[in-house]
């Protein structure tokens, strides 16, 4: 899979990413977290049950605390400021990832929610999952703290949790809830492959 593989992702393991690559990529990537928790809210929110939102609920709890928080120390470090945050404009991968959650959020189509998440979580994990074995000690740590983020045993067991949902929501899925959930999946690979290579050509 080109996100699992992507160049990018070896230059962040390897410590060797250009500032301004890592900043675009998180002034971007922190821009559209806002809708992420929204649609992963709606997510626990259509949830069958309540064993199948605690989960939910609990990885919630990261990304607003942990995940955020690495967010504006690693922007600090890097230099951008209160200005460079809000004029940078949207990419058009951003622009995509926001209109496509933010929209499946509203819609309630728990298994198409599914779907952006399964995609979101499962594929950083493939990708730090690959790259964890460097020295990350010796890494910036906006790049070691953001691989540590998505790999190891709780991040997972959010996978698999996310996983689970969606192969439960697939049994009684009909040919067009089929089609919807696939047609999903593929605009968000399609844009995880775009924002990566956004990304990757400010590289030098």
């Amino acid at each position: 899979m080109k996100i699992v593989n992507h160049p990018f992702t070896d230059a962040i393991a390897n410590g060797s990413i250009g500032k301004e690559a890592m900043k675009f990529y998180l002034i971007q990537d922190h821009r559209f977290l806002d809708n992420f928790v929204i649609l992963l809210a709606s997510m626990v929110a259509n949830a069958p049950s309540l064993k199948d939102r605690i989960p939910g609920c609990q990885f919630l709890g990261l990304i607003t605390g942990k995940e955020n928080t690495y967010f504006e120390r690693s922007l600090e470090a890097l230099g951008v400021g209160e200005k460079e945050r809000c004029e940078t404009p949207n990419s058009s991968a951003t622009n995509g990832f926001m209109e496509l959650m933010l929209n499946t959020a509203r819609s309630g189509k728990y298994d198409e929610m599914l779907c952006l998440l399964v995609v979101a979580e499962w594929s950083y994990l493939s990708w730090a999952d690959r790259v964890k074995g460097g020295r990350l000690s010796e890494l910036p740590f906006w790049c070691n703290e953001w691989i540590d983020l998505h790999c190891g045993e709780y991040f997972e067991s959010v996978v698999s949790y996310l996983r689970g949902l969606l192969d439960k929501a697939g049994e009684t899925m009909d040919d067009e809830s089929y089609a919807r959930c696939k047609a999903a999946f593929l605009r968000a690979v399609d844009l995880e492959v775009e924002f990566f290579d956004q990304a990757w050509s400010l590289h030098k």
